[in-house]
C-alpha cells in the first residue's frame, strides 16, 4: 500500500462529490474589507457552483449564490436562526466527514511511518479505533438532524493541512490542530443542544470530546518525543502547527472574537494539555479575518449580483 497519500488520494464512493480546497486556504487570509471578500468569492464563484450540483446545497447557491457558503460558514448556530435546520445539517455533515479524515489521518499515520516507536503505533491504533466509532456515530446524529452522508459536499481541506512526511508535524498538525479545531466545534455543539434540550445530541459529543482529549495528549506526547534534542526540529514542528491553526481559524470564524462563530475552548483545551502560551498564541493567529458586518454585508452584495446574473440570463435565453 502505498505511503504518504495526497489528499485527492482519498477514496469516497459515489454518494460524495468533492469541493476543492483551494477556496477554505484562501478564507483563512481574507482581510477585513467588503470588496476583497466580494472579489474573492466571485472568483471561487464557478468552482463553489460545480460542488453544489446533485448536493442539498444546490438550491442554496440558487438562492444566494457563492455567498450562501459565507454566510453557512460564519454565523454562529442559534436555535432562533429561521435557517438553523440547514446550517445544522451542514454543520453536522462538516464535522462527519471531518472524522472520516481524522480517521484517515491517525490511519496514515500509523502506516506512514514503519520505523517509529511501538508505542507510537499503539497510541494510532487506539485512535482510528476511536475514530471509526466517531464516524458511526456522527453518521447516526446526521440521521438525527435529518440528514445523511453525502448530502452537502465535502472538502478534504483537513487532511491535507494537517498531513506532513515528518511525523513530528504530523501529529502536531492531526493531533493538536484537527483535534484541537474538534474540541472548539464539539464544545459549541454541546452549547446548542443544551440550548435546545437535546439530551441524545449533547451526551453522544459529549463522549466523542472526551476522546479528543486523549488524541490531543498523544500529539503533545509525540511532538515532544520526535523532536528531543532538537530544538531546531522541535520549532520547525511548532511553526507547522502554528500554520495549520491560522488556517483552521477560517478567516477568524473559529477564534476569541466576540463575533465568532465558533469560540476557542479554552478550558477544555487547557484539560487536553495545551499551555497558557499556545492558547495565547492561537487567540493572537485567529485574530483576524472579516468581522461578521463586513461577511453579511459582502453576502448582501453577492446575492444580488448572484440574482442579477440569473435574471440576465433568464432574459437572453
Amino acid at each position: 500500500m502505498k505511503r504518504f497519500i495526497q489528499h485527492q488520494e482519498l477514496a469516497r464512493d459515489s454518494r460524495f462529490i468533492r469541493q476543492d480546497n483551494t477556496l477554505s486556504t484562501a478564507i483563512s487570509e481574507l482581510p477585513d474589507d467588503v470588496d476583497t471578500v466580494v472579489e474573492v468569492f466571485e472568483a471561487f464563484d464557478p468552482m463553489i457552483e460545480k460542488a453544489t450540483r446533485g448536493t442539498s446545497a444546490e438550491p442554496l447557491y440558487e438562492e444566494y449564490g457563492p455567498s450562501f457558503a459565507l454566510v453557512a460558514l460564519n454565523d454562529p448556530l442559534k436555535p432562533t436562526d429561521k435557517a438553523v435546520k440547514t446550517r445544522l445539517m451542514m454543520r453536522m455533515h462538516g464535522i462527519f466527514v471531518g472524522e472520516l479524515q481524522a480517521l484517515e489521518g491517525a490511519g496514515r499515520s500509523l502506516w506512514d511511518f514503519p520505523d517509529a516507536p511501538w508505542e507510537f503505533k499503539m497510541n494510532m491504533a487506539r485512535q482510528c479505533w476511536d475514530e471509526a466509532r466517531h464516524v458511526q456515530i456522527f453518521e447516526k446524529l446526521l440521521d438525527h438532524v435529518g440528514a445523511k452522508p453525502g448530502m452537502y459536499p465535502e472538502s478534504t481541506f483537513l487532511f491535507e493541512c494537517a498531513c506532513s512526511d515528518d511525523p513530528a508535524m504530523r501529529v502536531a498538525g492531526v493531533n493538536r490542530g484537527l483535534e484541537g479545531l474538534a474540541c472548539d466545534v464539539f464544545r459549541d455543539m454541546i452549547r446548542y443542544a443544551e440550548e435546545v434540550g437535546d439530551e441524545k445530541m449533547k451526551q453522544a459529543i459529549d463522549f466523542v470530546l472526551a476522546d479528543e482529549l486523549t488524541h490531543v495528549r498523544f500529539g503533545s506526547e509525540w511532538v515532544r518525543e520526535f523532536t528531543k534534542g532538537d530544538p531546531d526540529h522541535y520549532e520547525r514542528a511548532q511553526e507547522f502547527r502554528r500554520r495549520v491553526d491560522k488556517q483552521f481559524s477560517f478567516g477568524g470564524s473559529r477564534s476569541d472574537r466576540d463575533d465568532a462563530a465558533i469560540p476557542i475552548a479554552t478550558e477544555v483545551r487547557r484539560e487536553a494539555g495545551f499551555t497558557d502560551q499556545e492558547l495565547e498564541e492561537l487567540s493572537m493567529l485567529s485574530a483576524g479575518g472579516p468581522s461578521r458586518e463586513t461577511v453579511k454585508a459582502a453576502a448582501r452584495i453577492l446575492r444580488e449580483r448572484h440574482k442579477a446574473k440569473r435574471a440576465g440570463d433568464g432574459a437572453s435565453a
